[in-house]
Formats: structure tokens, sequence, C-alpha cells
């Protein structure tokens, strides 16, 4: 019934009730999961839609794309606060970020002048990638972008992609970081906020960049950050294995021989020998 097609759509749980019901097998789920671990039976359940996750939007240099969006984050006491945040898709820096008591359009405007610093005199258009929330779409925001050095892309609308990058960055933040304090107060909350906001910049390293930190992706000052951590990696494993080859073994090692493999016969007989008479059984 495991690998059977027929049973494909069932979980092992109810597959077992199922075998019971019909008066074919009484066994507990328990049973079924052990002799399906000790056999290795194979359910036809591989996935074939999708055939592997997309990815979206990925930039070529600092300030090609940036993501824009809000996410709420509660107090205890239960107000609602609104995080607006802006950050670059090639980097992964977080350029600008307000919190606020009410979600306004001015917030995304004040968000926006503020990301707009960090854009160098004379360079491409940036697309600002957005959702169709209330916050972006307005009246108020809509004449920003029409004099602006930035260009709105809805995500999902205008393109295929999602705002997944930031919204990623919303998950870090609260999980990795805002749910271990206690939010009780809008000046807490902007403190914790600023702090995680600093060291996602300049302090913790991002895996897709082989070690360097978004701020120096985004300012180009890591491009020594891999080959010095290849170097390192090269050196400590030296030195790991010259460390463990070196280590004494005294039970083991017979008189004039410094090293701690033992090859022939009769070393190895004294082995045993040395092993019975520390185990009392000589």
């Amino acid at each position: 019934m495991v690998p059977d097609a027929s049973f494909r759509h069932m979980s092992l749980r109810a597959l077992a009730l199922h075998a019971q019901r019909i008066g074919r097998v009484f066994a507990a789920v328990s049973t079924w999961a052990r002799l399906v671990r000790e056999r290795g039976w194979l359910r036809p359940r591989r996935r074939v839609y999708p055939a592997k996750p997309q990815e979206g939007i990925r930039a070529s240099r600092p300030n090609e794309y940036w993501h824009i969006d809000v996410t709420a984050i509660k107090l205890l006491n239960g107000t609602r606060t609104y995080l607006h945040a802006a950050i670059d898709n090639f980097s992964r820096r977080i350029l600008a970020w307000k919190l606020a008591l009410h979600l306004e359009p001015n917030t995304t405007c004040q968000l926006l002048a503020e990301a707009a610093k960090h854009l160098p005199a004379g360079s491409d258009a940036t697309s600002v990638v957005a959702d169709s929330g209330v916050e972006n779409v307005n009246e108020k925001v809509n004449a920003w972008f029409d004099v602006g050095p930035l260009r709105r892309v809805l995500a999902q609308v205008e393109v295929s992609c999602s705002n997944s990058m930031i919204e990623a960055w919303w998950r870090s933040l609260k999980h990795g970081w805002l749910y271990l304090h206690q939010l009780d107060t809008l000046a807490a909350l902007e403190k914790l906020i600023a702090f995680y906001v600093e060291q996602h910049r300049h302090v913790v390293p991002h895996a897709a960049f082989a070690g360097q930190t978004p701020d120096e992706m985004y300012f180009g000052r890591g491009d020594h950050v891999p080959g010095e951590l290849a170097a390192g990696h090269a050196r400590a494993r030296t030195a790991r294995l010259k460390s463990n080859r070196e280590l004494p073994c005294e039970a083991c090692r017979l008189p004039g021989h410094n090293a701690p493999g033992l090859t022939d016969l009769s070393a190895n007989s004294r082995v045993l020998q040395l092993h019975d008479e520390m185990s009392g059984t000589s």
C-alpha cells in the first residue's frame, strides 16, 4: 500500500487508518513509519508543479532596483505601528526606514526622499518595486514619482515577480530580533529597529555575497573579503590537521616509537596486551 500510486494522496497516518477501515492491515502508524524507514519504501509523491521556485528580480549593480514595503508591528498594549523600509536589490542594504503610528502617504514620500539621498549624481534611473497597497498608490506618492529620480514598478501587476526580497527581511527582523524583546513602547521598538538595521548594514555577513556585508556590496569595499576568508580557511585546515596528527596516545605508543600509527603485527599484539592490562583482564 505504501508504494501504490492509488494511495499517494493519503498521508501515512491516513493510510494506516484507511487500511484498518478496509480490514486489510491493523497496525499503528508508528509501525508503518518504522517499516517504511527500515525497508526504504518510497512513495510515488514526487512534486512536478511547479518545477522549482522562481527567482525574483536580480540587479546587476547598486541602485538598479529598490524594493519598498510596509509591515505592521503590534506593541504589548495592542497598538499597531507601521514600519516602512526601502532595500537595495543588488546589495540587500536597507537604504531608509520610517516607523509611524498611522499608515499615511506622507511616510512613503519621506522614505523615498531619504533613500534618494544615496543616489549619485547623473546615475541611471532606479526602478522602485512596490505592491499595490494604498500607501504606495495615491495622489501624493504619484506626484512624487512624477518629479523625482525614481520610477515605480508595481509587483505582480507591471512585472510578474513579487516583492519577496523585502518581505524576507521583515521575517528576519521580526523573528530573529524584535520578537525576542518586550515591545512595550514606540521608543523601545524604534531603538531595537535602529540596532538591527545598523548590524544588518555593517556587521552581519550575507551568505549570498561570500561573507561580505550589505554595506561592502553597496559601496564596493568588500572585494577582498572572499579571498581572505578562503585563505583563512586553508590556514585553519592546515593547522587543524597538524594539531590532530601531533596528538599523543600514551596508552598505545611503544617505547622508541614517536608516531601514533602502528602497522606491524608485533606492535599490534603489544597494543592488545596493553589494552588488557589497562582493563584488568590480563
